[in-house]
């Protein structure tokens, strides 16, 4: 059986456990197991390569796709941190992207995608513009400053180093790349909440492939959609164990603290090599927002600046059918989500608070 048969096997599975739902949750280890086992790179034409700080966490992760895609983006979030998302608008000129740049580092992160518009200029891929070829790398960043030393944070060299890691391989997942310094559960606190990370996933149905990768760095808790528990989110205390559900908790009268703008988000790609058109891409971002919204509690919170890409590289040579590819888009995104936080591990330094993962508290 091949790779891509296990994959689309697994993920007629998911739909029970991310929709049917409604069982207890099960342990980490073994809901890990029902996920799919795919990856974005799953889909033809998509390559992803991570650089991570070994200072502090941090970095920063590319999604490369060398012959180009046609792209859209959606931005739910109140405080993004974002490049090239106007060009992506059905309206504007060009029509494909070259590379997705997902980062840490707050606003100073989008410089990694100008080391990735170097690796690709300097294999002669981008868009013609007279004499040049000019890669569109877009972009979208995290805020990861407040774990280690805040003047530390992926820059050009680190967005070059990732795009020439590279490959068609399945990603590392946890806390690597763009999800090294992701933290989740945050609304009472980081000191609170619980280390977050970078996941992928992916379905096929028929001869099409959907996959998304996304840096979970959420203000919310991240849940387990069929029984609605908390996989990763605000504690009871900063050395507690009892995760609270903040939503609930909200509900009941107990007020977060004021949050500055900007301090968290969620950000991510979603893939096909289905054929679609600029807008029909756009659409694909927005409705792949429906799997952030299954899995994060509260999501798209003004601390928030979540943002999902989509790209479609055509490389199947099949129309995209929306309401089939937004079924797999929201289940691939609501999969990552959780891979995310369930591959997180612990991250040391100094300033690092010692936040735990779900696999720790189970």
């Amino acid at each position: 059986m091949h790779r891509r048969d296990i994959t689309f096997g697994a993920t007629l599975g998911l739909g029970a456990t991310l929709i049917g739902g409604g069982k207890p949750m099960a342990q980490p280890a073994d809901l890990l197991a029902r996920l799919p086992v795919g990856a974005i790179t799953d889909v033809p034409g998509v390559k992803v390569g991570h650089f991570t700080d070994s200072r502090r966490p941090t970095g920063c992760t590319a999604i490369l796709v060398e012959d180009g895609a046609v792209a859209g983006a959606d931005v739910r979030g109140a405080a993004p941190g974002t490049r090239e998302t106007d060009l992506l608008d059905p309206s504007n000129l060009v029509e494909r992207v070259h590379a997705v740049m997902l980062s840490g580092g707050s606003a100073f992160g989008l410089d990694a995608a100008t080391g990735a518009m170097r690796w690709l200029e300097e294999k002669g891929i981008g868009f013609p513009a007279g004499p040049a070829r000019v890669p569109i790398v877009p972009a979208a960043i995290l805020f990861d400053l407040g774990l280690g030393d805040h003047r530390i944070r992926p820059d050009a060299d680190a967005g070059y180093a990732a795009s020439a890691a590279a490959g068609d391989q399945p990603p590392e997942e946890g806390s690597v790349g763009a999800g090294a310094g992701a933290t989740v559960g945050k609304l009472f606190g980081l000191a609170r909440g619980m280390k977050g990370g970078i996941g992928t996933a992916a379905v096929k149905v028929g001869r099409v492939t959907v996959g998304a990768i996304v840096a979970v760095n959420a203000v919310g808790d991240v849940v387990d959609p069929g029984s609605g528990a908390v996989l990763a989110g605000a504690r009871d205390a900063p050395d507690g164990r009892q995760r609270i559900n903040a939503a609930a908790t909200i509900l009941r009268g107990e007020l977060p603290p004021a949050m500055q703008a900007g301090m968290a988000t969620t950000i991510g790609v979603v893939a096909t090599d289905a054929q679609l058109t600029k807008p029909q891409a756009r659409r694909l971002a927005q409705v792949a927002h429906d799997g952030l919204a299954r899995t994060i509690n509260p999501v798209h919170t003004m601390s928030d600046g979540d943002t999902l890409f989509a790209l479609a590289t055509g490389k199947s040579g099949l129309p995209g059918h929306m309401t089939v590819l937004s079924v797999m888009a929201a289940e691939a995104v609501a999969a990552a989500v959780l891979r995310a936080v369930l591959k997180a591990r612990t991250v040391s330094g100094p300033g690092v608070p010692p936040l735990p993962t779900a696999a720790e508290l189970g």
